[in-house]
């Protein structure tokens, strides 16, 4: 850790490697000797195309996206990608789509769908308050369905589907913000894969659009699909149709670099499992002082939400004032739901999680009663 540096367990933006944020700092005000700064360039000059191009490049490596499929850097979002996927997709005869709500995030996603479609809650967990995800036996898929949509990782409540659904001959469509870059995808299992950037790969401004070709033709586009929602003009134009988050752009290309360099996904994939271990096992361990609402099933790697004595709001209180006091930061569950919440995107050092357990341990002995 660098000095004076806390250890920020935030949803989002949230916590980078500190070798990413001294890279980004030494070039910050002179780029390789350009005499500017990357936030003082051109988006077209050939020193922030050559930037754009290798981070594209990286990207492709690190997920393993295969031909026949585009990398769009969006802005906007994934909040922006709820409106622009019916936009996209219920332009032709077709103007129904299918919607597993598992959390907060694909309950909007569902919401903004109304407004330009015809959405169907295939699954519905909001009686169980966002806890699991239902039994694919009582999914009601439909067939005819112009696609699938499923937020895999539900960063307000801590859920996370752990493998791809299987969804039959529909395209799949995945929200992937909040666990992007923490585990190997099945790229070819979905026809659209986004992501917002500031959990796992980089700082807040841009969203990440994995797209099947035939998905960005344009065929289906709805006539009021706004021109920068339209994935066809944003993927023919290489996402250059304007001038994008460049410095959110250069600062992901810095992250997907060090990312190779320490071993690629399968590092952060074994990482979030030993961080995630690490902190459940002390939840479960503790004999009730402190619980995870979610059913194990569908506990997420990333977003671990607790209570401490069912709820104690005086209590948990004290526990975040008492956190800070040792550099834990930012551990307040979402003000939706309350509680704690810690996450543990991929640029949690192992000593961030170790000594937020310590601490949990020790409040726990000073104050069970």
């Amino acid at each position: 850790m660098a000095d004076g540096r806390v250890y920020n367990f935030s949803a989002g933006p949230s916590m980078m490697p500190v070798e990413v944020l001294e890279e980004v700092q030494r070039e910050l005000v002179n780029y390789k000797k350009t005499g500017m700064s990357i936030m003082e360039m051109s988006h077209r000059s050939k020193e922030f195309m050559a930037v754009a191009n290798e981070a594209e490049k990286n990207m492709r490596d690190v997920l393993n996206i295969p031909d026949g499929y585009k990398v769009m850097f969006i802005q906007g979002g994934a909040t922006l990608q709820f409106s622009a996927i019916p936009l996209n997709l219920l332009g032709g005869a077709n103007t129904k789509a299918d919607y597993l709500i598992t959390g907060q995030w694909s309950d909007k996603a569902h919401k903004e769908c109304a407004k330009y479609g015809t959405p169907q809650a295939v699954c519905n967990s909001k009686p169980s308050k966002f806890t699991m995800i239902p039994k694919k036996a009582d999914w009601k898929l439909d067939p005819q369905a112009a696609y699938v949509h499923y937020c895999m990782n539900e960063t307000v409540n801590g859920v996370e589907f752990h493998s791809t659904p299987e969804v039959g001959d529909v395209p799949l469509i995945a929200d992937m913000s909040s666990n992007f870059c923490s585990r190997p995808i099945e790229v070819r299992k979905h026809a659209y894969i986004y992501a917002g950037l500031q959990k796992n790969l980089g700082p807040a401004g841009l969203s990440v659009g994995i797209v099947r070709d035939d998905f960005a033709s344009g065929k289906n586009e709805m006539k009021i699909c706004p021109t920068y929602c339209s994935w066809k003009i944003t993927a023919d134009n290489g996402s250059m149709y304007n001038t994008p988050a460049c410095f959110t752009m250069y600062v992901m290309g810095e992250y997907l670099k060090y990312t190779k360099k320490v071993g690629g996904i399968s590092h952060w994939d074994e990482m979030s499992d030993k961080k995630s271990r690490l902190l459940y096992d002390t939840i479960d361990g503790s004999d009730g002082f402190y619980c995870c609402p979610i059913e194990k099933s569908a506990r997420s790697r990333m977003n671990v939400p607790f209570t401490i004595e069912g709820g104690n709001e005086e209590l948990e209180k004290k526990f975040l004032e008492g956190a800070k006091k040792v550099q834990l930061y930012t551990l307040a569950g979402h003000r939706s739901v309350g509680g704690c919440r810690a996450s543990l995107y991929n640029g949690m050092p192992v000593e961030g999680v170790e000594k937020l357990s310590d601490f949990m341990k020790s409040f726990m002995d000073e104050n069970r009663k």
